[in-house]
C-alpha cells in the first residue's frame, strides 16, 4: 500500500554528497515533505502508530527508527537488462520479475536496457517497455544498447544484427518508444552517427558513446555534439594510452558527460574504479548491466540471440571468454566501491543516486532526499546491506 505519511528518524543520512547525523526524513503523498535533525520528527503528522510497518500492513502512517543506520536516496540503475531468470527484452511479466529482484536490493528506479535486435523486434520490445513505463512510474524508460555498435567492440551483441544508424530507423524507434525512449548507446564513428546524435538529443534522448572503436577526438566530437553518457566505461572501447587517451579520457574531459562503471570486481579493477571517481568527480554512475542470471542460479542463459554460460556468478558467451553483462546488484556495487575501491560513502552513494538521475534528465525530482523529491529511500545496515526499501512512500522491503 502507499502510506499517506511516514518518517524515518535517527539515521545517518547520506544525500547530496554529505552525511547528516541523527537525521530524519518525513514524506507524504509519495514525496519528501520535510527533513531535519534531532527529535523534531515526533511532532509531525507522519509520526503515526504503524512503527516499522512491514509491506502489506495497513495504517495511516509509517515510522521507522533507523537507530543510527545509513539512510540514502533510492538507487537508480540506468543500465540493466534483467534478473531472476528474466530479461527485459521478453516484455510484461519478465520485466516485473526482473525488477522485483533489483528493487529488493535498493534499485527504486530503473531504465530498461534492451540488447541488439532486428528493427521490427526492437520496435516491439520498445513498445512493451513503454507500456510497462506507462503503468509503473518507477520505470524511467528504455535504453537501446545496440544495434548501432562497432563490430570490433561488440561484446555480447549479435554481429549479424549490427548496423549503422539511418534517419528512418531512428524515427521509427522514437515512435515505438512513445516518449519513453530514454537512452541510446551508439558508436560515433559509424556512418550517420552524427545525424543520429542530433535527432536523438533533439528528441530528449540521452545519447551514450559505447561499444565503439572511437579515438579521443571522435569521442570528444560526439560529446561536443550532445552525447552525454559513456556506456560502461573501460569496457567495449579502446583503453587509455599515454599518447592515445581514447573515449574514457574524452568523457573525463567533457564536463557534462556521465561515466557508467560496472563495479562487480570483474569488469573493472578496483584501482581503476578509484581512478574513474578521481578523474570525473560527481560524474560516475554505478550501473549493474545485469542480465537474467542476477539473483538466479548459474547455468545456461540467452542474451538477445546469443547463448551465455554463467559460472561462479560471471556471465560469458558460451565457448568464449567475452563477458556478457553481469549478475551485479547496486547494493553490491556500493559495498565494493567503499570497501575495495576506497571510495567515500558520500561519493559512492552519489554515484547510485544523484548522478544517474541527472544523466537521464531527472535531477529535479530523483536522487536526493530533499523536500519535493520522490520519497525513495534505502535503509542500510553497518555493512551496507539493504534492510528496508521505500519507493514513492510505499515500503517494498
Amino acid at each position: 500500500m502507499t502510506f499517506s505519511a511516514g518518517v524515518v528518524h535517527s539515521a545517518r543520512l547520506v544525500s547530496g554528497g554529505t552525511i547528516t547525523q541523527n537525521a530524519w526524513v518525513a514524506f507524504e503523498g509519495g514525496v519528501v515533505s520535510a527533513t531535519g535533525v534531532g527529535d523534531g520528527w515526533a511532532s509531525r503528522p507522519s509520526a503515526g502508530s504503524a512503527t516499522d510497518a512491514r509491506p502489506g500492513q495497513s495504517d495511516d502512517g509509517l515510522v521507522i527508527d533507523a537507530a543510527g543506520r545509513w539512510l540514502t536516496p533510492g538507487f537508480i540503475d540506468i543500465h540493466c537488462h534483467g534478473a531472476g531468470g528474466a530479461a527485459f527484452d521478453e516484455g510484461g511479466d519478465a520485466i516485473a520479475t526482473a525488477l522485483a529482484v533489483h528493487r529488493r536490493h535498493g534499485a527504486t528506479r530503473t531504465v530498461l536496457s534492451l540488447v541488439t535486435a532486428g528493427q521490427s523486434d526492437l520496435e516491439e520490445r520498445l513498445a512493451a517497455a513503454a507500456a510497462a513505463a506507462t503503468a509503473d512510474p518507477l520505470i524511467l524508460g528504455a535504453h537501446l544498447e545496440g544495434p548501432f555498435l562497432d563490430h570490433a567492440f561488440r561484446g555480447a551483441h549479435d554481429p549479424t544484427l549490427l548496423r549503422a544508424p539511418d534517419a528512418a530507423s531512428i524515427d521509427r524507434l522514437l515512435s515505438a518508444g512513445g516518449g519513453h525512449l530514454r537512452q541510446v548507446t551508439l558508436a560515433p564513428e559509424l556512418p550517420g552517427a552524427g545525424q543520429a546524435i542530433d535527432t536523438l538529443v533533439e528528441a530528449g534522448v540521452a545519447v551514450a558513446v559505447g561499444h565503439s572503436a572511437a579515438d579521443y577526438a571522435t569521442a570528444l566530437a560526439a560529446f561536443d555534439r550532445g552525447a552525454s553518457i559513456l556506456t560502461h566505461a573501460f569496457n567495449g572501447m579502446r583503453g587509455i594510452h599515454h599518447r592515445a587517451p581514447g573515449p574514457v579520457a574524452a568523457a573525463m574531459h567533457a564536463s557534462h558527460v556521465t561515466l557508467e562503471v560496472i563495479n562487480d570486481g570483474v569488469h573493472v579493477h578496483p584501482d581503476v574504479v578509484r581512478l574513474a571517481f578521481a578523474g570525473a568527480p560527481g560524474r560516475v554512475a554505478l550501473v549493474t548491466d545485469a542480465m537474467a542470471a542476477t539473483g538466479a542460479a548459474d547455468g545456461p542463459y540467452t542474451l538477445g540471440s546469443l547463448s551465455l554460460t554463467v559460472a561462479d556468478g560471471v556471465a560469458r558467451l558460451t565457448g568464449g571468454d567475452t563477458i556478457a553483462g553481469s549478475t551485479l546488484t547496486l547494493d553490491a556495487a556500493l559495498r565494493r566501491a567503499v570497501t575495495e575501491a576506497g571510495v567515500s560513502i558520500e561519493n559512492a552513494v552519489t554515484a547510485l543516486t544523484e548522478t544517474p538521475a541527472r544523466a537521464v534528465g531527472r535531477a529535479g525530482d530523483l536522487g536526493r532526499l530533499d523536500p519535493g523529491f520522490a520519497a525513495d529511500l534505502v535503509l542500510l545496515g553497518p555493512a551496507l546491506t539493504v534492510e528496508a526499501v521505500i519507493t514513492a512512500g510505499r515500503r517494498l522491503r
